[in-house]
């Protein structure tokens, strides 16, 4: 587990993202590493230095960033280092426990810009009592409490007259006068101190040497100096108590007490007896308080003298952790107060090296009001507000309420300036408030003021601020920056803004901002800029603009009066999709910090991305747009709808004639009435395009004729905010119906019973007769298309409804089929077969019939004459067959003048949408527009993506019924398809793969270009492999009596099933193959029938096969076959070859499974295991997708071959 992973709960979500950012860009550059350490330095507005470092269960972390100050807040940059470091794998493995997060924080706070102590705060490391340049700290030179310190006292022999005792750093140790320095050891006396004295008392004052003269007690070394002590002579007197050894020194080192003895010292004084007559001070130092930002209390005590009063104050020495039995029961636990403190002081380095550690104490920041509050009641606390003082003031507590800082924030020539002043208030702030510069001192949590009065303070965590107004009394901020600053101060109070600054009501909103991108190519004095673009990112929060380089949580707009608490996830997100997108940040010295480049050739495609999810982007000054809300209205002419309307760009506007010109010409934009650039409203076009195109453009609007009413219908369906005019709405309505159609009974001179579904289709039919629409019958094959449109002409006849004979096209194997439907359900229908060589003499007879049926045949080579009838319907079975807008098919029948049209077709998307249009065209001329402008849309592979086929679906509904087996017959028997693996023998294995090599050496070594020159080629490659799948015969004719793995497969089952009393077709699409089948059944004495597209007493066979109890089996041509026969005492079918289109197997399956069939029916496929069937079977299922979508399927698969489908099949 990474250090991320342990450390990961410290640090906020908008630390986390934007330190991920800063990783991903690779911001963080390796300075130094080592098994425990890691420093880098993060480019970020500045370059800060991260120092990593792991000691045992604890990770300390330091940046120089202002964000972790003096409060060691966890930072954007600590992220991104750890994330580098756990990358690079440079620290050590962490523990399986989470690991300690340990700020490393400077000593003193920063001021609030960082980088080094608030001004007028002094780092100082402890008191000084000499006024040369050894002080260590303060304004005066020393302190004392009597009259007799400093100068008054006598040197002792030895010690030099100069008053400059505390020598500065590196003055050595033994030199005369030399003071105490950070890490020295307890007071002692200089080498060249003389005998003990018994004088007043150490002083505090100017000259207050180590040395001390008879009659004298020896002076607290209070120097500064880099040294130790050196050993005091033997009887030093101890400050405070009696005569006592001190701890002798040896080599500068403070040595045990057992050394003193063997010095010869005496006897340690006796405890003070309790009921002494001394009395215990404390003593708050201001100068010390002030250098140190914290409360400084100093101990000392009162004699009483022998006349009852007591004598001056005398520093009183009380080494941290002596024993308080010996005191009054307040002053221990003053004391003891004061310990606690001042340990916790010195554990966070605030006293480290300060030689007055025996009389003085530090209290902690968090505890100064309190210390001092106990202190004051007790009557004892003094305040030295100067050096020399003889008897300072008593302290007083004020119970009162705590101040509080307050800022007082104006605006100066005209908002050009803005000026910050502080002030103290308490209360209501209107009697009891006083300027920033008045109180005496002022450090957290207390507040004293020069008349010796103490009262709590409330810095509402802004004190670095307001040390820095304290001691520059005025701040004041140009515009810019003005914002910057009070975003600062208010992220770091912990009071509300209106309760920090009285002078500016402010609104705060958090609300998601938005983003906003600047694109701009660099001035040309900088060089060639051609290669990039300048990017500026800003975020838009209700109108105030915060550039992205902002590090503060909260910005304001002081001009707006909003306080804005900004979201760094959005904001991070928006950096890193920035980054996804391609930007990255710029090197160049002579640009803003934090401004990204990127290549212009990505500028549309970005420009797009962003203004579609959102952004305002401005590009070389001009705003870019997106498109908004289209208005469009519908009108009505004589035969024709028009089209018209705008899109809206917020207060612009395009015509939607004007959008289209655009789209035709290539735009991505179009320039707006104001200049600003308006983005093409790609979604909307990709979603209507193809309906829009289909219409065409007049005077300004887009015309559709009548049969495209239910494409506009469409349109309006998924744009509701179209408004339309009333005899539009009548259409409208009219094809709405479609939903409620009505079932219809069958007709009077119907013979048999039509289906709850037959029914429905009969009143389908009347609805399309009704509104003068042709329509696609399209329901699965064997539901009886058939019956229903013999009920439809039925109808018609009874009502006399029809004008003229109405003329049915059908493939020349189902002739035969509709006549014995009409003779068996219609038989008062006049039918004539007008097919065959005497036909010519049939047309002037057509007039006294009903149904006329022909052939597409014969519709091809009398359309000239057919095209002269008018005919009550014009009828097109299986209507695939016109499937090609371009065959003489297609056009001989759009030829064809009819009141109603009607198509018939299970499959009527047999390969691709093309068919769609040619059948549709036939139907409802101009209905899909163009064929040039629908072959658009659907492209080369004749699909439509999901959108345009979604709308074309709702488009077409009306006219397309379709229900599938599934959907209207639940009694229909269960239908099992299976495929069966054959294994070839080696010699037919052998004769496969020399074939396979042949073809594929002769096709693959051709180019892309050549191979599609090559398609006879590719077609005579694949048909011999299939055949060589079937069988060798069919390859050499010689080989006709060799086995292969189907024969041997499909002949003992046949056998079985005809046993076992059953009926089966066999298909293939090979008649040599069949006739290879035809001789083993001749040898094994099975009775068959056999049909294919050179049979012409079909139906006799068709009822042979299913009538004949002793003819169990039908071998049947795939493509004669599969279309229009009703062989429903077949049980079981063979596939014996696979075809290209799955559409076709489905319709020979089709022929069993059907309206009449009692019997499950089983389907298997034969199939020849590492063969091209196999990869028949898997191109096969790419094509079911698009059927269910508009119909049924796609384009044939063979003629959509790619190079590398080829590849796929010949290996």
């Amino acid at each position: 587990m990474g250090i991320a992973q342990k450390v990961s709960r410290v640090f906020s979500d908008a630390v986390r993202s934007r330190g991920q950012s800063y990783f991903a860009k690779g911001r963080v550059a390796l300075t130094s590493s080592t098994p425990g350490e890691v420093i880098a330095r993060v480019r970020g507005t500045a370059k800060y230095r991260v120092r990593l470092r792991i000691r045992g269960i604890k990770l300390h972390i330091a940046c120089s960033c202002p964000y972790f100050g003096p409060f060691g807040e966890p930072c954007k940059h600590i992220w991104a280092t750890i994330l580098m470091t756990d990358a690079r794998g440079l620290l050590p493995a962490a523990p399986v426990r989470p690991l300690k997060l340990v700020s490393d924080m400077p000593r003193r706070p920063t001021s609030p810009e960082g980088g080094g102590p608030p001004p007028g705060h002094r780092a100082v490391p402890g008191p000084g009592y000499g006024p040369g340049p050894g002080s260590s700290y303060g304004p005066n030179p020393g302190s004392g409490y009597g009259p007799n310190s400093g100068a008054n006292r006598s040197p002792g022999p030895g010690v030099g007259p100069s008053p400059n005792r505390g020598p500065g750093p590196g003055a050595s140790s033994r030199s005369p006068g030399a003071g105490r320095g950070p890490g020295s050891g307890p007071p002692g006396r200089g080498p060249g101190a003389g005998p003990p004295g018994r004088g007043p008392g150490p002083g505090y004052g100017p000259g207050a040497g180590r040395g001390t003269g008879p009659g004298r007690a020896p002076g607290l070394n209070h120097g500064p100096g880099p040294g130790g002590p050196g050993p005091g002579p033997e009887g030093q007197q101890r400050p405070g108590g009696r005569y006592r050894k001190e701890r002798p020194v040896r080599g500068g080192v403070p040595q045990p007490w057992s050394a003193g003895k063997e010095a010869g010292s005496t006897a340690r004084a006796k405890p003070v007896n309790r009921n002494s007559k001394r009395l215990l001070v404390y003593v708050l130092d201001v100068s010390s308080t002030l250098n140190q930002n914290q409360v400084v209390i100093d101990l000392a005590r009162r004699q009483r003298r022998p006349a009852g009063d007591w004598g001056p104050l005398k520093p009183w020495w009380h080494a941290p952790g002596s024993p308080h039995a010996k005191y009054e029961p307040e002053d221990r636990d003053l004391l003891a107060l004061l310990e606690e403190t001042q340990a916790a002081a010195v554990a966070n380095g605030a006293t480290m090296g300060d030689p007055m550690m025996g009389t003085r104490r530090y209290v902690l920041r968090s505890n100064q009001a309190l210390i001092v509050e106990k202190l004051a009641k007790s009557g004892r606390l003094r305040l030295r507000r100067t050096e020399g003082e003889d008897d300072p003031p008593t302290m007083r507590w004020d119970d009162g309420p705590a101040w509080r800082f307050s800022l007082d924030i104006r605006p100066e020539l005209g908002g050009k300036r803005w000026s910050w002043r502080g002030s103290l208030r308490r209360g209501d702030g209107r009697t009891d408030r006083m300027d920033l510069a008045e109180p005496l001192v002022l450090v957290p949590g207390l507040v004293i003021q020069g008349v010796g009065r103490a009262s709590r303070f409330d810095d509402v965590g802004v004190m670095p601020w307001i040390v820095r107004l304290r001691h520059e009394k005025e701040i004041v901020f140009a515009e810019p920056q003005q914002d910057i600053m009070i975003g600062r101060i208010l992220a770091e109070a912990r009071v509300s803004p209106a309760e920090l600054v009285e002078t500016i009501q402010f609104e705060e909103i958090d609300t998601p901002p938005r983003p906003c991108l600047t694109l701009r190519t660099p001035r040309q004095n900088w060089g060639p800029g051609s290669d990039r673009l300048l990017a500026e990112l800003e975020f838009d929060y209700n109108g105030a603009l915060i550039p992205a380089g902002r590090t503060t949580p909260l910005a304001v707009s002081t001009e707006l009066g909003l306080i804005i608490r900004r979201n760094p996830q959005v904001e991070a997100q928006a950096d890193i999709l920035l980054f996804e997108l391609g930007f990255r940040e710029s090197k160049d010295p002579r640009v803003e910090p934090g401004t990204m480049e990127l290549p212009p050739k990505r500028m549309g495609q970005v420009t797009r991305d962003l203004v579609q999810v959102g952004w305002r982007v401005e590009a070389e000054g001009k705003l870019i747009r997106p498109a908004g809300e289209f208005k469009l209205a519908v009108t009505t002419g004589i035969d024709w709808f028009e089209l018209g309307g705008q899109v809206d760009y917020g207060d612009q506007s395009l015509s939607l004639p004007e959008l289209l010109a655009a789209v035709r010409r290539g735009d991505s934009m179009v320039t707006l009435g104001d200049g600003s650039m308006g983005m093409l409203p790609e979604e909307w076009l990709k979603k209507y395009g193809m309906l829009v195109d289909l219409g065409t453009s007049e005077d300004g609007h887009l015309r559709f004729g009548n049969a495209q009413a239910g494409l506009l219908d469409a349109l309006l369906a998924a744009q509701p905010e179209i408004r339309v005019d009333s005899a539009f709405e009548k259409v409208r309505k009219s094809l709405h119906k479609f939903e409620g159609v009505q079932p219809v009974d069958a007709p009077a001179g119907f013979h048999g019973e039509l289906r709850p579904y037959q029914r429905e289709g009969l009143g389908w039919l009347d609805y399309l007769q009704k509104f003068d629409f042709g329509g696609i019958l399209a329901d699965d094959m064997g539901l009886g298309k058939t019956i229903q449109v013999l009920a439809l002409l039925q109808k018609r006849r009874a009502r006399r409804l029809a004008k003229g004979p109405s003329l049915a096209v059908v493939p020349r194997s189902l002739v035969f089929n509709w006549i014995q439907e009409a003779t068996k359900f219609t038989p008062r229908l006049k039918v004539l077969d007008y097919t065959g060589p005497a036909r010519h003499a049939l047309r002037e007879s057509f007039s006294s019939h009903d149904l006329v049926i022909t052939t597409y045949g014969t519709l091809r080579t009398d359309i000239a004459e057919l095209s002269q009838l008018d005919f009550d319907y014009v009828i097109l079975d299986e209507a695939q067959a016109i499937k090609n807008a371009d065959s003489q098919a297609a056009k001989a029948a759009r030829l064809l003048r009819g009141r109603h049209r009607l198509a018939m077709s299970g499959t009527p998307i047999e390969n691709h949408l093309g068919e769609l249009w040619s059948i549709v065209e036939f139907l409802n001329p101009g209905m899909l527009g163009a064929s040039s402008v629908f072959k658009k849309h659907t492209g080369s592979g004749g699909n439509l993506d999901d959108s345009d086929r979604s709308l074309l679906a709702k488009s077409l509904r009306p006219f397309i019924l379709r229900r599938t087996k599934a959907e209207v017959v639940k009694d229909l028997p269960e239908k099992t398809e299976q495929t069966l693996h054959c294994d070839m023998e080696p010699a037919q294995r052998k004769l496969y793969e020399e074939l396979k090599a042949h073809y594929r050496l002769a096709l693959l070594r051709k180019e892309t270009s050549e191979l599609n020159r090559s398609k006879i080629e590719v077609l005579e490659a694949l048909l011999r492999l299939r055949q060589a799948s079937c069988h060798p015969g069919l390859i050499d004719p010689t080989r006709t009596a060799e086995p292969s793995a189907k024969l041997d497969m499909l002949l003992p089952q046949l056998s079985e099933v005809v046993e076992e009393g059953h009926k089966t077709l066999v298909f293939s699409q090979f008649t040599s193959f069949l006739a290879i089948v035809k001789d083993r059944l001749d040898k094994e004495g099975l009775r068959y029938e056999y049909l294919d597209g050179r049979t012409r007493n079909r139906a006799d066979r068709v009822e042979r096969f299913q009538n004949d109890p002793d003819c169990p089996i039908f071998l049947i041509s795939l493509k004669a076959g599969g279309l229009g026969l009703n062989l429903t005492a077949a049980e079981y079918v063979y596939l014996l070859d696979p075809w290209w289109n799955p559409a076709v197997e489905a319709q020979a399956i089709d022929r069993s499974h059907r309206i009449g069939q009692t019997q499950r029916v089983f389907a298997y496929r034969l199939v020849c295991r590492d063969t091209v069937e196999e990869k028949i079977l898997e191109l096969q299922q790419k094509k079911r997708d698009l059927a269910d979508a508009i119909l049924n399927a796609d384009k044939s698969l063979i003629q959509t071959l790619s190079r590398e489908d080829l590849e796929f099949l010949l290996t």
